[in-house]
């Protein structure tokens, strides 16, 4: 059988991904704008317009940034740091181990990768327990296996 290319994310796989988890809350947030938390603590959300995160030629407020935590500051750095990459962060983010994303670059990711990516969010807010639980249940290739 031939393998499946996986396809480029959209916006609602965010959504169902997030949602697969285990022991998530959703909470509105502000302009209708859901917040994805495991044990209270949030792991996903998007984000409401600000300021610090702006179109350079319009100056116009990003309107679909979303939000996503990261294991440590070191993977934050590995995502930022290529300006190939959709990810980006802002100096309101300093020292908060998130990346962000907009909605309309979300297809420049895969499918896989969101998921990959929400699993990480999940995995760095839920309690040790629920964590090695969720491992035990969706076993990861070694770093460096294919």
């Amino acid at each position: 059988m031939a393998k499946r290319k996986d396809r480029p994310a959209r916006v609602d796989d965010v959504h169902e991904l997030a949602l697969a988890m285990p022991h998530v809350t959703v909470w509105d947030g502000t302009a209708e704008n859901p917040v994805y938390q495991v044990g209270g603590k949030s792991f996903v959300f998007f984000r409401n317009p600000r300021p610090d995160a702006v179109d350079p030629d319009t100056g116009e407020r990003y309107a679909d940034v979303i939000v996503f935590w990261v294991p440590s500051e070191a993977d934050k750095l590995a995502m930022v740091q290529d300006e190939a990459s959709p990810y980006f962060t802002t100096p309101h983010f300093d020292g908060h181990r998130s990346v962000l994303l907009r909605g309309s670059r979300i297809g420049e990711i895969s499918r896989g990768e969101l998921a990959e990516l929400i699993a990480d969010a999940w995995l760095s807010r839920a309690s040790n327990r629920r964590g090695q639980q969720w491992l035990k249940e969706h076993p990861r290739p070694a770093q460096g296996s294919p």
